[in-house]
């Protein structure tokens, strides 16, 4: 190999290095938002390949989000604690959206091939834990001493708060209704995910409902298991028949 060219590949790298220590860094590229990638109906999951909108996973994607906006919304009317708690609860959301949108193997590792079985498999930095199942618990508890909210049926409007967090549980609800749909198909394992949707929906109805002044407990509908009333039965008039 001629002098030059070795010399060439030997002070290629470290020449590069040298020269971009006094340049200007390059831009980063924005990311960009109009990408016509799903002009057809796909979208892309993590890890490789594309599905379709119509993907089960899509759809529960897209009813967590609508739970993320919903909250966002009733976060926007409060104030203090109240709204820092609703932070957080947004914040898990992104991680129940991350497990959802985690690829998962349709065939047993030992069927696949050596080659993918012991490829390590996607990890997220953070998962919905048992702690924050606990965290949920324990706001619902507080939330519950403030209210002295016992289950009811209640009729949502009782002011802009609480209306905005009683459409907030309402959409949860469906969300996790997917992930039920997701979990029973074994597209995931929920193990922890179903129970922190159910403290959510749980923490938002509490949350209405000490945002409402104590006086809207009247307005409330009456549950199922309250007794009917007494139906009044007209007295007999004439002589009583013998059986």
């Amino acid at each position: 190999m001629p002098a030059e060219k070795r010399a060439f590949r030997g002070a290629a790298v470290p020449a590069q290095k040298s020269a971009a220590r006094g340049a200007t860094p390059p831009k980063k590229r924005a990311a960009r938002v109009i990408t016509r990638t799903g002009d057809l109906g796909a979208t892309s999951l993590f890890g490789p390949g594309r599905v379709r909108k119509t993907d089960p996973r899509i759809a529960a994607l897209g009813d967590l989000d609508e739970t993320q906006a919903a909250i966002g919304v009733a976060r926007a009317r409060l104030r203090g604690a109240d709204a820092a708690a609703l932070l957080e609860c947004q914040r898990g959301l992104y991680l129940v959206m991350a497990e959802v949108a985690m690829p998962r193997p349709t065939r047993p590792a030992r069927q696949i091939g050596p080659e993918v079985a012991t490829r390590r498999p996607a990890r997220l930095v953070r998962r919905i834990g048992p702690d924050d199942i606990a965290g949920l618990d324990a706001l619902g508890e507080r939330l519950r001493a403030r209210a002295g909210a016992e289950p009811r049926f209640v009729v949502p409007g009782e002011n802009a708060r609480s209306a905005a967090l009683d459409h907030a549980r309402t959409v949860a609800r469906r969300a996790e209704r997917a992930v039920v749909g997701l979990a029973d198909a074994r597209a995931l394992d929920a193990t922890l995910l179903l129970p922190w949707l159910n403290r959510l929906s749980d923490v938002l109805y509490l949350m209405a409902r000490a945002s409402e002044p104590r006086a809207a407990a009247a307005k409330t509908e009456p549950t199922a298991r309250r007794a009917r009333p007494a139906i009044a039965v007209p007295a007999r008039t004439g002589p009583a028949r013998k059986v």
